[in-house]
């Protein structure tokens, strides 16, 4: 398959989802754990990927977290963001996603997914439309429909969210809804 019809296929894919689920280390940040005298763990995000992630609630879209860490600083990033889904110290992603998928009453087809290392390879493969940042391990590049120009941690969500909105030519009605925030 041509690399114009790899991508006409992610957008016909893309034009069904209204939930976005990803994965956080790699993904929301870039893999990098600064590990305090204290044991606690830091881990920057990228203020595009929150941003876009505020963007598709403001068009409709549920958001979620399945992450194989946890922490209590993304407890506190994902209620600040508004994110329906959080569900930490995951080994088995998969069954979080059909989980999720019932409760919220969707179709696996309407969800999408993004992540980067091999923990993610069976929602990847169960999600609707799937993405892989940048540099995200080869099986997952192999295995997703969309492939970031964006490192995980750099802007890579927001990269994968846009690619919905324009499939879903949601500009319009975002520009709008910022428009008229208060």
């Amino acid at each position: 398959m041509a690399n114009g019809d790899v991508l006409v296929n992610a957008e016909e894919k893309a034009k069904k989802i209204k939930m976005i689920l990803m994965d956080v280390d790699g993904t929301l940040t870039n893999g990098t754990l600064h590990v305090l005298q204290n044991g606690e763990e830091v881990k920057s995000y990228h203020v595009r990927d929150g941003l876009g992630i505020i963007l598709a609630h403001l068009v409709g879209f549920e958001t979620g977290i399945i992450t194989g860490k946890s922490s209590k600083a993304l407890e506190q990033r994902a209620k600040r963001l508004r994110m329906s889904e959080l569900h930490q110290g995951v080994l088995h992603k998969k069954k979080i996603f059909l989980e999720i998928r019932d409760r919220h009453k969707l179709k696996s087809e309407e969800i999408a997914y993004i992540g980067d290392d091999l923990g993610d390879l069976d929602v990847i493969k169960s999600a609707g439309f799937s993405g892989a940042v940048a540099d995200a391990h080869l099986l997952i590049q192999q295995n997703a429909d969309y492939v970031c120009n964006q490192k995980g941690g750099f802007g890579a969500v927001r990269e994968f969210i846009e690619f919905i909105f324009n499939a879903q030519n949601k500009w319009d009605e975002i520009k709008e809804k910022v428009k008229n925030l208060k």
